[in-house]
């Protein structure tokens, strides 16, 4: 069954490139039957001259699931945007945040935050190809723009080309001087001006991102009036932190398993994997954390981490594994 996107944004697992794989949200869809989860950021060019369809693949179990995309050129995108809603996505989301260089030298990411004109441009073409809701997710400004400016007028610009949903990283990206993961940590939050934002700007629902690791700070997020909560690293280092009982405390409705049923929940989802020719630790990789804090959390890193990665590695070992934490919380 599809859930509204705009609904589940209230609690939105970030793209996170290299992590928010198909595997990854599977996981997290058992700890939360709500919240929405994103794709790694997959670019237009790769979709429509690449011909890389298959990184559109998802299971119906996912949803409510947003395709993220990369890109700057408005046509390349509208196709691009075109090829997720076949693929059945609930959202396309352009991605104007990300600062890596090689994102920059694709002139996509957050170095768009420098062209609000070409992102309308990009949005209003997407919008134009596809049913299904398209999103902006954005940083507060680059470099050394001034965010208090910068950002109200991007939001206005983008706005008018209709997108009334955007995400907020609530930093700047400093795309000389930062490497991507210093990006992440080093540029200041600043939450308060993304709040004035959602004082600005009343007919758009606005999210806040950034530095987000705990289920309270969300809810305040949400009764302080902002629309939507967006964690990232948090959600995929301990996802049982933020996801289980995320359906309950954002969402009003008791959901989703506990870390035991995901981890079992998960075998017949490892054994289609593996009898289709995947390797265990291309799935246990994102069930590291799924104990973290717990007793028996280092024994489940050390056998996944060792095992997985052999030959004849399938269930039998997540289940050893299991009996570990199990054995330990008696």
């Amino acid at each position: 069954m599809k859930l509204n996107a705009k609904y589940a944004s209230r609690l939105a697992v970030a793209p996170m490139m290299d992590w928010t794989d198909t595997h990854c949200r599977t996981l997290h869809r058992l700890l939360s039957r709500h919240a929405l989860l994103y794709t790694e950021m997959v670019t237009a060019p790769a979709l429509v001259r690449g011909g890389a369809v298959h990184l559109l693949e998802f299971t119906p179990d996912e949803h409510p699931v947003a395709l993220q995309l990369g890109g700057s050129d408005p046509a390349e995108l509208a196709q691009a945007a075109r090829m997720g809603a076949q693929a059945g996505y609930d959202e396309i989301n352009l991605n104007v945040g990300c600062p890596s260089d090689r994102v920059q030298s694709g002139t996509f990411g957050a170095v768009l935050m420098k062209q609000p004109g070409l992102v309308a441009e990009c949005v209003a073409a997407m919008r134009e190809a596809v049913d299904v809701e398209v999103t902006v997710k954005c940083r507060i400004g680059v470099d050394d723009q001034k965010p208090e400016e910068v950002l109200p007028e991007f939001l206005s610009r983008v706005g008018a080309a209709g997108c009334e949903r955007f995400i907020i990283h609530a930093r700047k990206a400093w795309l000389q001087g930062l490497s991507p993961k210093e990006n992440r940590d080093i540029p200041p939050l600043d939450y308060d001006l993304v709040q004035r934002m959602r004082g600005l700007f009343g007919g758009l629902h606005l999210s806040i991102n950034g530095g987000i690791t705990t289920l309270a700070q969300a809810r305040g997020f949400l009764d302080a009036g902002l629309d939507g909560v967006m964690v990232g690293r948090a959600a995929y280092h301990d996802p049982a932190a933020v996801l289980v009982g995320a359906d309950a405390a954002i969402f009003g409705d008791p959901g989703g398993l506990s870390p035991e049923d995901a981890a079992r929940a998960m075998l017949p989802y490892i054994e289609t994997h593996l009898s289709a020719g995947g390797k265990l630790s291309q799935v246990t990789r994102h069930m590291l954390g799924l104990f973290q804090g717990r007793p028996g959390a280092r024994a489940w890193r050390r056998i996944l981490s060792e095992g997985a990665h052999r030959p004849d590695a399938g269930p039998a070992l997540v289940e050893r594994a299991l009996r570990e934490v199990t054995a330990r919380a008696a």
